[in-house]
């Protein structure tokens, strides 16, 4: 699995397909990204990024979260699904940020998981994009490619993201991530991979590629 120059070749074919890359959730403080990547569990980010701006201009605080009925914030998010669930994870986030972090969010990776509703996949989203730490996101696009790569041998995100850390070089892990968010948005999707586009086809030991 840790073929030194395949894994160059993967990373620099990702770094030229994808030169600019970003968090597509909109957010204007670490805040915001927190409350907007806990709903865009099974949403996308364009749904999450239609419901934000009101959100956060009709609870712009954890304290407006915190204190707002809940049947309000389901209201507001309600189009991103699972809003029960979620409307309860943000207040009780909200809460536990007031308690504990005096409303501020910590950048570190064990206080962010304590936060209700947020696992490491989230806190490495807020670490990376808000805080500009080296951070491995895995959500389903990563834990996909990275399997058909052969970068890891492993289907659970949290080993999925150790093996990565292992074999990726730590300056490039905010980027790497989000390199096989956009490919797996564009090219190597789950349904029906576009392997005849894919540069990176040659390289590629999946069992099930066409082309």
């Amino acid at each position: 699995m840790k073929n030194t120059n395949r894994i160059r070749n993967i990373r620099q074919i990702l770094r030229e397909s994808y030169p600019d890359v970003k968090t597509q959730l909109y957010h204007k403080s670490p805040f915001e990204l927190l409350m907007a990547t806990i709903l865009s569990a099974q949403c996308t980010d364009r749904q999450v990024n239609s419901v934000t701006p009101r959100l956060f201009q009709e609870l712009p605080t954890p304290e407006a979260f915190a204190n707002a009925p809940r049947q309000k914030i389901e209201k507001l998010i309600h189009s991103t699904g699972f809003y029960r669930n979620k409307a309860k994870n943000l207040k009780q986030c909200c809460k536990s940020l007031i308690q504990n972090h005096q409303g501020i969010v910590p950048s570190g990776i064990e206080e962010l998981i304590q936060l209700p509703g947020v696992g490491r996949k989230t806190a490495n989203v807020v670490r990376g994009a808000a805080f500009n730490i080296p951070s491995m996101v895995v959500d389903t696009h990563v834990s996909r490619i990275s399997q058909r790569l052969g970068l890891t041998l492993h289907k659970d995100p949290a080993r999925i993201e150790f093996d990565l850390m292992d074999i990726i070089p730590k300056k490039e892990w905010n980027d790497f991530s989000l390199y096989l968010i956009y490919f797996g948005r564009e090219i190597c999707t789950a349904r029906k991979p576009a392997c005849p586009k894919c540069k990176m086809v040659r390289l590629c030991p999946f069992p099930d590629k066409t082309g």
